[in-house]
């Protein structure tokens, strides 16, 4: 298992050997320190560093201090997504969970809405249903600062080398990522991932056919067979819906830049921004549908993902916003849950409520399309 271990030693999560160090360099961190005061005290007190840090770390010395092993790590994270659940939800509830093997290790693939909260959900599903928790991919371009790298390694998350560009160090990156999601799964460890790099913004849920590429890399240099291979991986599609759609007003900002300005460059410390407002925000009821694992039919990229996307599509939860905003509105018959999607609307400026609505409105049609062709068959 070292040997394992060594050989993804620079993308891997950290190990119980590397637990304490890693806690302790945390707690060294001025950054780490200053956005935990940031966000957790009265703005008057985090504007004097000097007297607010050593008190943070004292109070974190004392809190970590029984902190050896990963899974004390996993117990803590889901302690504070037991709070955040009762705090900013109305419920979060589960399908397909009792159809798996809680002995066995998959690869999820689910839908992208929210950068953290996405496998978190995923984790808090199998953790209360007394499965293992996955080991996540997390893109490089998240790792802006050291204290973030930490925390997501500390977390079961595994590093995906987005930054690398040129071909020969791009392939590299990419073989190493597959062959460490196959030797994960291989000994017992799940293993999340997004259908694609970064969240879907304007509701469409699509699996990029080059991420199944990527995992065929490892299957290649076992001379295997495209569907023999993913059979091996045992893939499970999860469809995860919001009632209240994570960062709806931001991800709307960067696709109104992006339709007049052609482009958007996001600010220094946006991403922590996103993570902690999709973490704070009300969201109402999540719903978390886990599909069946993929084991036949598909002799290709474009075939699996096409298999994936009508999963996610066909289980996709629809909540009464995305009935609103596709036009269904007969569907809905609880006025009170109207009037809270309309206060919703009410916050979001007028120049991008075309964009919120379609990313509720999205999901419903693509619904209602699947369900049309399935029909003509």
């Amino acid at each position: 298992m070292i040997e394992l271990e060594d050989k993804y030693a620079d993308i891997r999560p950290y190990n119980d050997e590397e637990v304490t160090a890693s806690l302790k360099r945390l707690i060294d961190d001025n950054a780490f320190i200053d956005v935990i005061a940031k966000y957790n005290l009265p703005r008057f007190l985090s504007a004097v560093p000097f007297i607010v840090r050593p008190l943070i770390r004292h109070r974190l010395r004392k809190k970590w201090g029984a902190i050896k092993h990963v899974e004390d790590v996993q117990n803590i994270v889901a302690k504070y997504l037991n709070k955040l659940v009762k705090r900013t939800t109305s419920e979060v509830t589960f399908s397909g969970l009792d159809q798996l093997d809680p002995q066995q290790a998959y690869l999820f693939i689910s839908n992208h809405r929210d950068i953290v909260l996405d496998p978190a959900l995923v984790n808090w599903g199998l953790f209360q249903h007394k499965m293992k928790t996955v080991r996540i991919a997390i893109g490089d371009n998240l790792l802006q600062r050291p204290f973030i790298t930490e925390l997501m390694r500390l977390n079961k998350s595994f590093i995906v080398k987005r930054s690398a560009k040129a071909p020969k160090e791009m392939l590299k990156a990419l073989t190493q990522l597959s062959a460490y999601i196959y030797d994960s799964l291989s000994t017992g460890h799940s293993i999340w991932i997004a259908q694609k790099e970064g969240r879907a913004k304007d509701g469409v849920d699509q699996t990029d056919p080059a991420l199944l590429k990527m995992l065929q890399l490892n299957g290649r240099k076992q001379k295997k067979e495209f569907a023999e291979y993913i059979k091996e991986l045992k893939i499970v599609p999860v469809s995860i819906s919001y009632q209240f759609e994570p960062c709806a007003i931001a991800k709307a900002k960067e696709l109104y830049h992006k339709q007049h300005h052609g482009k958007y460059v996001k600010a220094e410390g946006e991403d922590i921004a996103s993570i902690v407002e999709g973490f704070s925000t009300a969201k109402g009821h999540i719903h978390l549908a886990f599909g069946k694992p993929i084991t036949s039919h598909c002799d290709s990229a474009d075939e699996l993902a096409k298999t994936i996307d009508k999963q996610i599509i066909d289980s996709f939860y629809l909540h009464p916003g995305n009935f609103i905003a596709g036009g269904c509105r007969e569907a809905v018959i609880d006025a009170g849950d109207v009037a809270l999607f309309e206060q919703r609307m009410a916050q979001v400026p007028e120049e991008l409520k075309p964009l919120v609505l379609a990313m509720y409105a999205k999901p419903y049609h693509r619904k209602a399309e699947i369900n049309r062709k399935t029909c003509e068959h």
